[in-house]
């Protein structure tokens, strides 16, 4: 062999690594359902639902928020509360280390952010899980924060919206962590007596203490499509009862069949479903309807004043069955978002 030959195919290798190194990382994802790779600011145009397949990737909490709520407005509740390892927790890592590593990839102070802004002109709270934080684990300030957002909620009379994506709560926390299972419990009980709707979006995914206590606790139980739903996970039950579980066993479809959630909505629906629902909660008219005053100075005289029939006599009506109520909380619902048939 000549030196020419023994040159040329290391050129070529140089050549090869040059080229790869000319292409800047963080541009191309694959997904995780049909494997197709995908150009990252093409993927986030369609709010990380895979163009091929339909599959739901997962978003970041502020992304999420971003899309969900209307521009501009957004106030950010409790942003800076941040964790404490007041056990000095330890396992292979200290608990400690975990938090920065976790702070430092996400430039998130924990797993929760928390919000109030506005949807389609309605002023609502809204809350998301970052389960790229530590999983979306939740413990003593995610709870806090959560707690918070439905104070702000209740003391405003506005609604609350929860996207959860969490493997639930927060082992290095220990009882601190289970404790906010109670904690963000009680603080919906008290939106609840006090009429504030509240609407818990599960998205992928939603396990352990927090689909036991705030996830599952929604007036409306929404999910997104194929999330993975469930308090254990499907290894851990199929080793512990030996048994083969149902096909497609803890997703949000399967979960719709039984009964658990309420309704799927596609993230692309997800604003506009959503809003039509709140203005049914709330009483306001639905988005491009003319304002029509029926008693009292006219709008050119002055503020109008509105004539509502009285709450005794909307509370002697027969409610609406939740089909009934779901099917028109839209002028046009979608066909893949079913009522649930479990009840």
């Amino acid at each position: 062999m000549s030196w020419l030959d023994k040159i040329v195919p290391s050129m070529g290798r140089i050549q090869r690594k040059d080229r790869r190194s000319s292409v800047p990382d963080g541009l191309w994802r694959k997904c995780p359902k049909c494997e197709g790779v995908l150009y990252l600011p093409e993927l986030e145009k369609h709010q990380s639902v895979c163009p091929k397949c339909d599959h739901h990737l997962r978003l970041t909490a502020r992304k999420r928020l971003a899309w969900f709520l209307d521009e501009g407005d957004r106030d950010e509740i409790a942003a800076d509360l941040e964790p404490q390892d007041r056990l000095r927790f330890r396992d292979s890592k200290k608990y400690r280390d975990r938090l920065l590593a976790a702070q430092k990839a996400t430039n998130e102070n924990d797993a929760l952010i928390a919000m109030r802004g506005r949807l389609e002109g309605m002023p609502i709270v809204a809350v998301a899980f970052e389960f790229t934080f530590m999983g979306g684990s939740m413990g003593a300030v995610v709870g806090e924060k959560f707690v918070r957002a439905a104070a702000l909620a209740l003391q405003e009379r506005i609604p609350l919206i929860c996207f959860s994506a969490s493997g639930g709560a927060r082992m290095q926390e220990a009882l601190f962590s289970l404790m906010q299972m109670a904690k963000t419990s009680a603080a919906l009980e008290r939106l609840k007596q006090a009429g504030v709707p509240y609407i818990s979006v599960l998205t992928d995914p939603v396990y352990g203490g927090v689909s036991a206590s705030l996830a599952m606790l929604g007036d409306l139980n929404v999910a997104e499509p194929r999330a993975l739903i469930g308090f254990a996970g499907p290894r851990v039950i199929e080793q512990t009862v030996r048994e083969k579980l149902p096909e497609g066993f803890q997703r949000s479809e399967f979960l719709l069949e039984h009964g658990t959630v309420d309704m799927i909505v596609h993230r692309h629906a997800m604003r506009q479903r959503l809003g039509a629902v709140l203005r049914k909660l709330t009483h306001l008219p639905p988005v491009g309807a003319p304002e029509v005053i029926t008693s009292g100075e006219s709008a050119e005289d002055g503020e109008p004043m509105w004539e509502t029939e009285p709450l005794d006599a909307e509370l002697q009506q027969e409610p609406p069955r939740h089909e009934e109520f779901i099917d028109t909380a839209t002028e046009h619902p979608l066909e893949e978002d079913q009522p649930r048939r479990g009840r």
